[in-house]
């Protein structure tokens, strides 16, 4: 299950444009990776004021999210992992020469705002506190980047039977990050996309996974063969990659 959410208040999520009985609906479709979730919502009022459209956006587990494109869900805009894009392009879904890197984001630790930060420096501090937490919450385990990653790093760890009964699993990382900061557990950790740990309220980037554990995903837009609004889509791309978005995207949590 994905989280579906529009990235403007309820009252703006569709402008219609209506003439004599006929409405247009002035509305961008997106599929993302619920990593550039935060950064989408951070310009869509830019790109409203740019373009007249709003945006409405389905955001979760990329392998998810390629899926829904596969099986005909209409989008304009694709944002997802460059592997995924790549073989989405091979596919003949996504125009090639639409292709753009967004930024690279590391998968990290987070912990609630009132929680001390960890300090992670070695492959023996992440099982030390890995195996401390009385509650892991991470995004789906099998069609998440960070998830999959997750599960990676426990199996090298040697702890993953052990922790098994502890790890918190929701369909994405954005939905993980909001149960962690709602949590009454005693000492509760979550591990996702930065960019997910940022844009939730009452958590605390706590830091990056350690040397041989670490993570870090190219994340890249690109517009869809059947795209209903292409050049709306080449837009929000370049809004969205821009030179004068590099600090937004870095207080989002991108890099590069």
């Amino acid at each position: 299950m994905s989280r579906r959410a529009r990235t403007r208040p309820a009252d703006h999520a569709r402008q219609d444009h209506c003439s004599h009985g006929a409405c247009v609906l002035t509305t961008l479709n997106i599929l993302s990776g619920g990593a550039a979730q935060g950064l989408v919502r951070g310009l869509a009022e830019a790109f409203k004021a740019q373009t007249g459209f709003g945006i409405d956006g389905e955001f979760g587990a990329v392998g998810i999210m390629a899926d829904k494109l596969r099986a005909g869900t209409p989008a304009d805009l694709v944002i997802l992992t460059q592997a995924l894009l790549a073989k989405l392009a091979e596919e003949k879904l996504v125009a090639p020469s639409s292709l753009t890197d967004v930024g690279r984001v590391e998968t990290a630790l987070a912990v609630r705002s009132r929680d001390p930060k960890l300090t992670v420096k070695t492959e023996a501090d992440l099982r030390e506190v890995l195996r401390g937490a009385d509650a892991i919450y991470v995004p789906d385990t099998k069609a998440s980047t960070a998830g999959q990653h997750v599960a990676k790093v426990l199996d090298q760890l040697g702890i993953a039977y052990e922790v098994a009964s502890r790890l918190k699993i929701f369909p994405n990382g954005a939905t993980a990050m909001r149960e962690l900061a709602a949590s009454t557990a005693a000492r509760p950790i979550g591990c996702t996309q930065a960019t997910e740990i940022i844009a939730t309220d009452g958590l605390t980037l706590s830091g990056s996974l350690p040397p041989g554990y670490a993570l870090v995903t190219m994340y890249t837009a690109g517009v869809t063969v059947r795209a209903a609004h292409p050049k709306e889509a080449a837009a929000l791309i370049a809004l969205l990659t821009g030179a004068d978005r590099r600090d937004l995207r870095q207080r989002m949590g991108f890099t590069g």
